[in-house]
């Protein structure tokens, strides 16, 4: 029998690859449903092609969709659904047996978190839902049955390289389980990774979002260029594997090879290799614990001959610092640290801040806006709304004018 799958953010990278593995399988995965924010030629398209029941849009798009539709011959029309309750409703359908959560930042926290509600395998690739929430949403998914399998890369190289068993011995305590001593999570290093200080302040939005090996959206490619994607990934990798953020290292590894590794307390270290293709991680979570192929080349280490690593620059990229403090104070730390980030990279692409202002605006966020118990999805959205009034009103005093 196929698996239904819905893709919350199908135009996106993360989308697009899931859906090409979903065509490779088409005898064992069918799209039920997809969702677009603004990209709305290409989500015809795909409705073309994978003739999905639900579609998901921003109600502002409804004209946009019906006309682009009828130009091409759209039939039979799929049902329609709006905004962030047409999100929640894909999400939580009682005929989707798969989520791939991909819609990146904040808004993608709520349908993420009905999908746990409701039982579903859920391949999570928006990593904010988890750093806002992550205690409630592991909470929920305990409740519900529902299964988190890792997508981003790093993550999901993790999974990989853990006992099988360690999910059934995670413990309230945060120490590491079965044998494992710390988790070695891997970064590019981004594009400026050799960057000095001085060459950092004139950065621009085109270069930051120039990534040296992946293909990503604007969002998570200037978040690769401050670290600050290695600062949520090391939040995330505290919830999903019950991990003191003591027990995480970040290393530097610019050819993304390595997609991260696990030592153990009789001295081994177990790493997950391959090129950098996104298609490998989601077809691992879509079909754990079978494996299913890709059109991703094997890894030819004559081609490689070499892999280097170094220690982050803390003084250059203080957002790992900023990500660590923030697990270690917990609650809704992560929230504030996520909301201000999201704003501060929006200002940063709309060229009213500088790069190196992105970090300054965080850490005051951090240090403004007290973190409180973070026990329910009322009080983090609250959070997050308060972060992101106090963010904008930060970048109107410090930043240049629209």
């Amino acid at each position: 029998m196929k698996q239904s799958v819905a893709i919350l953010g199908a135009t996106g990278s993360i989308g697009q690859s899931t859906l090409k593995i979903l065509k490779q399988h088409a005898d064992d995965y069918q799209v039920y449903a997809v969702t677009g924010q603004h990209r709305i030629a290409e989500l015809v398209d795909i409705c073309l092609q994978y003739q999905p029941k639900l579609v998901g849009i921003p109600s502002d798009q409804l004209t946009q969709f019906q006309k682009i539709a009828f130009d091409k011959k759209l039939q039979p029309l799929p049902k329609l659904v709006f905004d962030e309750d047409g999100l929640v409703e894909i999400a939580s359908s009682p005929e989707v047996n798969i989520v791939m959560a991909a819609i990146v930042g904040a808004a993608g926290l709520l349908p993420t978190l009905s999908a746990v509600k409701t039982g579903k395998r859920v391949l999570l690739a928006n990593k904010e839902a988890l750093v806002m929430s992550g205690d409630l949403m592991l909470s929920e998914a305990k409740k519900s049955g529902a299964f988190l399998l890792p997508v981003d890369s790093e993550h999901n190289a993790i999974f990989q390289c853990l006992p099988e068993q360690y999910f059934d011995h995670r413990q309230a305590d945060k120490q590491p389980q079965l044998g494992v001593s710390q988790i070695l999570l891997t970064a590019s290093g981004g594009p400026f990774l050799h960057f000095d200080q001085a060459q950092l302040e004139n950065v621009t939005p085109a270069q930051a979002c120039k990534h040296p090996n992946w293909s990503m959206g604007q969002k998570i490619s200037v978040d690769s260029a401050t670290l600050m994607n290695k600062g949520l990934e090391l939040i995330e990798a505290c919830h999903l594997f019950s991990i003191s953020e003591h027990f995480v290292t970040v290393v530097i590894h610019p050819q993304s090879i390595i997609h991260s590794m696990v030592q153990y307390i009789d001295g081994s270290t177990l790493a997950q290799m391959g090129n950098p293709d996104m298609c490998t991680p989601i077809a691992h979570a879509l079909a754990w614990p079978k494996r299913i192929s890709t059109s991703v080349q094997a890894l030819n280490l004559f081609d490689v001959q070499k892999l280097d690593f170094y220690p982050p620059d803390h003084q250059k990229f203080p957002a790992l610092n900023l990500a660590r403090e923030a697990m270690r104070v917990g609650g809704t730390a992560p929230t504030i640290l996520n909301a201000a980030n999201e704003v501060a990279v929006q200002a940063f692409l709309e060229g009213r801040i500088q790069f190196t202002q992105i970090t300054n605006l965080v850490a005051e966020m951090l240090n403004q806006v007290s973190a409180q118990a973070a026990n329910n999805i009322e009080s983090i959205l609250q959070v997050d709304h308060q972060v992101r009034e106090r963010s904008m009103q930060w970048v109107a005093q410090y930043g240049v004018p629209l």
